[in-house]
């Protein structure tokens, strides 16, 4: 065994690899396995988009750009946002590109989180947060909203800041939620605006699922506090473009100003053919998710109907392109155990819930980024596996 194994940052002993890539490496070998695991969009990048990214290997702008992002496309993403979210950011001091929404998130959390700082996070969530939050000693919160529908409200925030006090540093949102697919409405966020406003703490906001909701309009919590708000998005999601790793941060200049230092360190700046190509898209492409949405919107119900009949209860679906829903009782109710056994039995994969903390155990997550022949099929192995499969209780 090397001897250097044991030289690591100490943090780093302490995150692991996600329980997703553990099981989708457990799964991928079945024969014929269908997969509904993926988060990304199963639509390919538009045509115009990938056509600008081609005029600039052309012209040879394959150089580095401001580490803040190429002064253009800072322009174009503050448009945007004032359009569809009635947003306004000074695209030279306020607006940052970066390397997808991963790095907005990594250079946000280290930008604020000293040793010993707490971190409330609203739980299932997505589990890229965790281990930035233990790399930078750090102690995440989790807020289980598993009882009310997954669904965060002011008492809950209130609740944890009466416990812990002074020690928490921020608020992490994450809507329309991955895994559960959960947005809010205008009254739900003014709410929590309301609470989170009444403490000195940062709300990091992802909403990189933004442009993909159904039934409700989406607000951003930047609307109402500002001040406070480091919002982080991006053009995965809106434009199938998860490879081209272009995201955003939008904060005050005061925040922004700090933030950028360690955004350049992590990686100078984001891939300048990416940067061009994201610049149509937001231009050019400002609803390419709309025709996206609107098949999204079809599966979804297509799905929650489906789901439904077999005896699953399935959150408020209304964002991004989840279903997340709870194993029926007469069934394993260990997720990681049940997901297993559907693939191993009727070769379809879909998400332990436990993969996304343990308010998630019990559920599984169904990824409707996939064609309709794709989910039908899926639901006629789920619907054997659910009919032959009783577990003894």
């Amino acid at each position: 065994m090397n001897p250097l194994v044991n030289q690591f940052n100490n943090q780093t002993y302490k995150i692991e690899i996600s329980d997703i890539r553990k099981f989708d490496e457990r799964v991928s070998p079945i024969q014929d396995i269908l997969k509904l695991t993926l988060g990304e969009p199963d639509f390919n990048t538009p045509s115009h988009i990938k056509m600008a990214a081609i005029e600039a290997i052309n012209n040879n702008e394959s150089h580095y750009t401001g580490t803040s992002g190429d002064s253009q496309l800072r322009e174009a993403a503050s448009a945007f946002i004032q359009k569809k979210y009635n947003l306004s950011y000074d695209p030279q001091e306020e607006v940052l590109v970066t390397v997808g929404a991963t790095e907005a998130i990594s250079a946000s959390l280290v930008s604020i989180l000293n040793p010993g700082d707490k971190i409330l996070v609203p739980s299932p969530i997505f589990p890229g947060y965790e281990p930035l939050i233990t790399l930078s000693q750090a102690t995440p919160i989790f807020i289980d909203t598993s009882i009310n529908g997954f669904v965060l409200t002011p008492q809950m925030i209130e609740d944890a800041m009466e416990e812990h006090g002074a020690s928490v540093k921020a608020i992490i949102l994450n809507y329309p939620n991955n895994p559960t697919g959960v947005t809010y409405t205008r009254a739900e966020i003014k709410a929590l605006a309301e609470t989170i406003k009444k403490y000195p703490i940062f709300a990091i906001s992802d909403e990189i699922y933004s442009e993909l909701t159904y039934d409700v309009e989406h607000v951003s919590i930047a609307e109402y506090i500002r001040n406070q708000t480091i919002l982080i998005n991006g053009l995965s999601k809106s434009h199938a473009m998860t490879g081209w790793r272009i995201g955003f941060i939008y904060a005050p200049k005061e925040l922004t100003a700090q933030i950028i230092k360690v955004h350049q360190y992590l990686v100078t700046c984001a891939t300048s053919i990416s940067q061009k190509a994201a610049l149509a898209a937001l231009t050019v492409g400002i609803d390419d998710a709309l025709p996206m949405k609107k098949e999204y919107h079809k599966r979804r119900d297509y799905l929650f109907e489906e789901l439904t009949q077999l005896g699953f209860e399935v959150a408020r679906p209304n964002g991004a392109f989840y279903l997340f829903a709870k194993i029926p009782q007469e069934h394993i109710q260990n997720s990681m155990a049940f997901c297993i056994d559907l693939a191993e039995k009727n070769k379809l994969a879909v998400i332990p819930g436990s993969a996304f903390g343990s308010a998630g155990e019990g559920y599984i997550r169904i990824s409707y980024a996939a064609s309709m022949e794709k989910l039908v099929t899926a639901v006629e192995r789920l619907t054997s596996y659910i009919k032959t499969n009783h577990s003894v209780l």
